[in-house]
């Protein structure tokens, strides 16, 4: 069973590496804020759990009928987003570094919800026959930083496209604290939630096994 992830995002596909999965991976070409704004405009503002799973859906169903690697989409398209809500707003990423400074002035030693959105489709035989989604949680600790290390951080550019201006599975790794919920939601995917939409398409985890985690 192949799996195409509608994401170019690195961390998103090395989580499905390590856990045995090669993802087809194609970019969905979604305007996000486009998207959103269209949404807000007619029903109001987005809580985040509703934000993400908007935008989850939006980017799998920009792959449905496509072709992928000059062949048809034939297998389950996951779309994923992120979003980080602290002090009562969501924060996606800075993009710029007196933006993602501020973001972390503000939630230095502090704590926030990094919400992900997961939304999966069921597409063999090259067209759309189900789909479910789900957005999950998890609370992020933050350790307290110093001026020079945030500093440091930001420099390195990590920071800048990630939501929340942090990560758990690279340099921002020793930032954290300690996680409430599933850690690998936190980068964006849970691989738990993952399993419970893939069956929930009567589709068999193991069946997505095609690499060994241990494959450089």
């Amino acid at each position: 069973m192949r799996l195409y992830l509608a994401s170019t995002s690195p961390a998103r596909l090395q989580t499905l590496r390590a856990a045995g999965i090669e993802p087809t991976a194609a970019p969905p070409g979604v305007d996000e804020e486009a998207v959103v704004a269209a949404h807000e405009a007619g029903s109001g503002p987005l809580a985040a759990r509703d934000m993400v799973q908007l935008l989850a859906q939006a980017k799998a169903e920009a792959l449905v009928g496509a072709t992928v690697g000059g062949a048809p989409v034939d297998g389950l398209i996951l779309g994923g987003d992120s979003a980080f809500l602290t002090g009562g707003q969501i924060h996606g990423k800075p993009h710029r570094p007196d933006v993602a400074r501020q973001r972390w002035l503000a939630q230095n030693g502090g704590h926030g919800e990094l919400w992900s959105g997961h939304w999966l489709i069921d597409h063999r035989g090259g067209r759309p026959n189900a789909a479910v989604g789900r957005a999950d949680v998890a609370t992020v600790h933050f350790a307290a930083l110093d001026e020079v290390e945030i500093d440091a951080y930001i420099a390195t550019g990590e920071p800048l496209l990630v939501a929340g201006a942090f990560t758990i599975d690279s340099l921002g790794g020793p930032f954290i604290r300690r996680v409430e919920g599933d850690p690998s939601t936190v980068v964006g995917l849970s691989l738990s939630t993952l399993r419970d939409l893939v069956r929930e398409l009567g589709v068999a985890w193991p069946s997505l096994w095609n690499r060994s985690p241990a494959t450089e």
